[in-house]
């Protein structure tokens, strides 16, 4: 143990003085933060952590998930010091051209998931340790080092529930209580017994230690790794800017890196760099087989049988889980609202009730993903807007992952407007490279979950509450980027635009104009994003530059806003009906109506254009 602690401590020192050289080269950073969890971290890396550095894709190595991400350069320090990547690389911190980014991200191989939005690691962790203790059934730990300042965000604490509901022995949340925030000391300071009670009452075995001794983090890791049926959280006090005198307990340091002037004066005072060696421990074989996915089977409607498509979104999961043992579902109670439930039947070892706690929901989702399997992600579309945040880190984190949201728009009815998605669109499509996904009818949501497994990285795939008629043969098929043109002629004056819903309305619109002698093409634009611009442009060209897009949805960010964006360059007036206002309850029918976005407004609209 002694030459063990000793290695620990020279590691710990190097570790520090890499973070005040890099972040001071760099001219900004947060060294004060890595400076009180360099002890810890050694003892990580350099004793209780299994890995392979030369293989970070290796099944078996213990994970580990910097939550506090403004500490980015000890773990990058690390890793230098694990020899995975040069020491001199240090010295590219924060550049333009180098991966060493200010918060970890995935360009680096060594990092599953972006971090730096604070509180979100511990949710990750979790979905990695439900991937190794239920469905790999690995020997891997997860590891998740938080600071003390992000446990006031209510996600961890969403984690920290369903982790000791699912006796998650295998996840260890270590938080470093350096009692200084960003701007002011941290809620509770230093008072570790109240952290320790606090993950105790939700059924964590808490062990409170001094973070900067060696002997108590080495005992308190060991006694984390023999936990049989709970999680283990160790909280360390620590001193942010430890080791130097002039950082140490001292506000006003949160993200300064320390001046060329005062650097020589901190080296002094830690010393010089230790070649220290270290033999790192190497993760267990990895007993597992590969992985068979056969074809999906198709789906198995009769043309205007009346199924919504949150039912076709519940088929459709069900049948890939079959085709593919990678897919896994989570959901947020409302499993039999959305049809996520259907994957139970399947197999509901690979179904994962996360209870209404979506911000929780989305992280484990997001570790899942990380750990090869593909999650659908699935609750009420307009509860996606409380993990909104969680959901764009999911694409700065690279993470292939689907998510389903059903109970859009006014047309789910009486439950009134805090049930309806209306922004859910323009959340997604502000998601860089997100396919955002709109079906019309269950033959096109089974389709489009096929497509949403098949596509590298986030999806939304959006699902309506009402039943609607099947108008798709079910051989047909629905590319991501295309749309269907339902009904068209040479004759056509205008082009409506519509999807999900709005395309039966735009359906009975055109029935009801042909009376009237009037000649309108409809497009079904199930895939919003990416958007079918070459028909779109190529039928407005057709219907006099004329389009008219409906959609049960707010008017920004939506469908018209997509079409609008397609064409615009090519002169085509783009008329958008959409929800304006806060909607109430009311019949489906009633709602469409009065929110302009039914057969009768549609119509309205086109003969209002026409007599212009």
């Amino acid at each position: 143990m002694t030459n063990i602690k000793k290695i620990i401590e020279q590691k710990a020192n190097n570790l520090r003085i890499h973070s005040i050289v890099s972040t001071s080269e760099a001219g900004s950073g947060h060294p004060t933060t890595c400076l009180s969890a360099a002890d810890i971290v050694s003892a990580l890396f350099f004793h209780a952590m299994r890995y392979d550095p030369q293989n970070a894709a290796h099944p078996n190595n213990d994970r580990f998930v910097l939550s506090k991400g403004h500490a980015a350069p000890l773990l990058y320090a690390a890793w230098a010091e694990a020899g995975i990547i040069d020491s001199a690389d240090l010295m590219n911190l924060r550049k333009i051209d180098s991966d060493l980014e200010g918060h970890p991200t995935p360009r680096l191989d060594w990092v599953d998931v972006a971090t730096g939005s604070l509180g979100q690691g511990l949710s990750v962790g979790l979905g990695m340790a439900l991937n190794g203790k239920y469905l790999d059934q690995s020997d891997y730990r997860v590891y998740v080092l938080m600071g003390d300042g992000e446990t006031a965000e209510g996600g961890i604490w969403e984690a920290v529930a369903l982790a000791a509901h699912y006796q998650l022995n295998n996840l260890i949340g270590i938080v470093d209580v350096n009692g200084i925030g960003q701007s002011q000391r941290t809620m509770y300071e230093f008072d570790i017994d109240s952290y320790c009670r606090r993950f105790e009452s939700f059924g964590w075995s808490a062990i409170g230690i001094d973070g900067h001794d060696t002997d108590q983090i080495l005992s308190a890791l060991a006694e984390a790794q023999t936990s049989k049926e709970q999680p283990t959280v160790i909280v360390a006090k620590t001193f942010k800017g430890q080791g130097v005198s002039f950082t140490e307990n001292a506000d006003g340091w949160h993200g300064k890196a320390i001046t060329d002037e005062q650097l020589d004066q901190a080296l002094n005072e830690l010393g010089p760099v230790a070649d220290v060696s270290v033999e790192i421990q190497p993760p267990t074989a990895f007993s597992g087989q590969g992985i068979s996915v056969s074809e999906m089977a198709p789906p198995d409607y009769a043309l205007g049988e009346e199924i919504a498509t949150r039912s076709g979104y519940g088929a459709g999961l069900a049948k890939l889980a079959l085709a593919n043992p990678n897919v896994v579902a989570l959901d947020g109670d409302t499993k039999n609202s959305t049809y996520a439930e259907e994957m139970i039947g399947v197999d509901a070892s690979r179904y994962f009730e996360m209870f209404i706690a979506e911000q929780n929901l989305v992280g484990a989702g997001i570790g899942l993903s990380k750990r090869g399997k593909i999650p659908f992600v699935s609750t009420f579309a307009a509860f996606f807007s409380r993990a909104y945040d969680q959901i764009r880190m999911s694409a700065i984190s690279q993470a292939n992952i689907k998510y389903a949201g059903s109970h859009c728009g006014v047309s789910i009815g009486e439950d009134g407007p805090s049930q309806m998605g209306l922004e859910d669109l323009a959340m997604f499509r502000a998601i860089p490279d997100a396919a955002v996904l709109y079906p019309g009818d269950p033959v096109a949501a089974e389709r489009l979950v096929a497509e949403a497994a098949d596509y590298e990285g986030v999806v939304f795939l959006r699902t309506s509450r009402p039943k609607t008629p099947v108008i798709y043969d079910n051989s047909e098929m629905f590319p991501i980027g295309g749309s269907k043109v339902l009904r068209s002629s040479q004759a056509d004056q205008i082009t409506v635009v519509g999807a999900g819903v709005t395309v039966h309305e735009a359906l009975k619109a055109y029935d009801k104009l042909q009376n009237d002698g009037i000649t309108i093409r409809i497009i079904d634009l199930y895939s919003v994003k990416p958007v079918d611009t070459e028909t779109l442009i190529q039928s407005a060209k057709s219907t006099n530059n004329t389009i008219v897009t409906v959609e049960d949805h707010y008017p920004e960010g939506g469908i018209g806003e997509a079409v609008q964006s397609a064409v615009a360059s090519k002169g085509v007036c783009v008329h958008k009906l959409a929800v304006n206002g806060i909607p109430r309850s009311g019949q489906p029918e009633e709602l469409l109506q009065i929110f302009g976005i039914n057969a009768a407004c549609i119509i309205d609209k086109v003969k209002s254009i026409l007599s212009i």
